[in-house]
C-alpha cells in the first residue's frame, strides 16, 4: 500500500504538469484567435451541430484532453477517481448544497432571472429552437464538454495535487483549494468591488465545496452534476 502510494505521489507532478501546460496552450490558442472563434460559434452560414462540436472540441481542450492523456498513459480508470456508484446520491445532495450560496447572491444582486442547464453556452438556445433531433444530439455534445468533462476535470486535478500535497486534516484539503482558486482565476471572477467579492467567494464554496464533498465520499458523481445542472444554468 505504501509503495503503491509513493508511486502515485511521484506520478502526480508531471502528471500535473502535462495537464496544466495542454490546458495552457488550447486556451492560448483561443484567445490569439478569439475574434475568429467567436464568429465561427455565431456564424448562421455554418451547420449548428458542426459550430456546436467545432467549440465542444475547443472545450475539451481546455477541460478533458489533459486529464484524459494522463488516464491513458497512466492507464487510469477514470471509476478509480470517483465515477463509481457507492455514494452517489450523497455526493450529489452535498455537491449541490454548495451552490446555494451562490444560488441566493444571484437572486439578491437581480442576476437570476431563468433557468437552463447550459444556457450560457453560445450555441444553446439556438439548438432548443430548430430541430428536434439535431437540438438533442447538440445538447449531448455540449453535456458532455461543458458538464461531464469540466466537471470531472476539477476532481482528477484535485486528485493528483492532494497525492502530491496529502490531505492532513478534514477541511484543509489543498487540491480542492487550489482548483477553487484556479476557478476564479480562468473565469475571471477576480473580486474589486464588495459584490464582486461576495460573488467571488461563493463561486469557490462551489468548486471548495464538491471537490471536498468528493473527497469525504470518494464519488464524484456529483462533481458532473453540479457542472451538468447548475453551472452556466442560470
Amino acid at each position: 500500500m505504501e509503495k503503491a502510494a509513493s508511486l502515485q505521489k511521484r506520478r502526480a507532478l508531471p502528471d500535473l504538469i502535462v495537464i496544466v501546460v495542454i490546458t495552457m496552450a488550447v486556451l492560448g490558442i483561443f484567445v490569439a484567435n478569439q475574434d475568429a472563434v467567436e464568429s465561427f460559434a455565431r456564424d448562421p452560414g455554418i451547420h449548428i451541430l458542426l459550430r456546436t462540436a467545432g467549440m465542444a472540441l475547443l472545450q475539451f481542450g481546455t477541460a478533458g484532453l489533459g486529464i484524459s492523456l494522463v488516464s491513458i498513459i497512466r492507464r487510469e480508470s477514470f471509476a478509480g477517481h470517483g465515477l463509481r456508484r457507492d455514494n452517489a446520491l450523497k455526493s450529489v445532495v452535498f455537491c449541490a448544497l454548495a451552490f446555494v450560496p451562490n444560488i441566493i447572491f444571484g437572486l439578491a444582486a437581480g442576476q437570476i432571472d431563468s433557468y437552463l442547464p447550459f444556457g450560457a453556452v453560445w450555441m444553446s438556445r439556438e439548438l432548443l429552437g430548430g430541430n428536434f433531433a439535431v437540438g438533442a444530439a447538440g445538447y449531448v455534445i455540449i453535456a458532455l464538454a461543458w458538464g461531464f468533462f469540466e466537471g470531472f476535470n476539477y476532481v482528477v486535478i484535485c486528485d493528483k495535487i492532494n497525492k502530491l500535497i496529502p490531505v492532513k486534516h478534514r477541511w484543509l484539503n489543498w487540491g480542492a483549494i487550489i482548483c477553487g482558486v484556479m476557478c476564479i482565476l480562468i473565469h475571471g471572477m477576480i473580486g474589486v468591488t464588495p459584490e464582486g467579492i461576495i460573488e467571488m467567494l461563493t463561486v469557490f464554496i462551489i468548486i471548495y465545496g464538491m471537490l471536498v464533498t468528493k473527497t469525504e465520499t470518494g464519488n464524484a458523481w456529483g462533481c458532473v452534476f453540479v457542472f451538468v445542472f447548475l453551472w452556466n444554468a442560470f
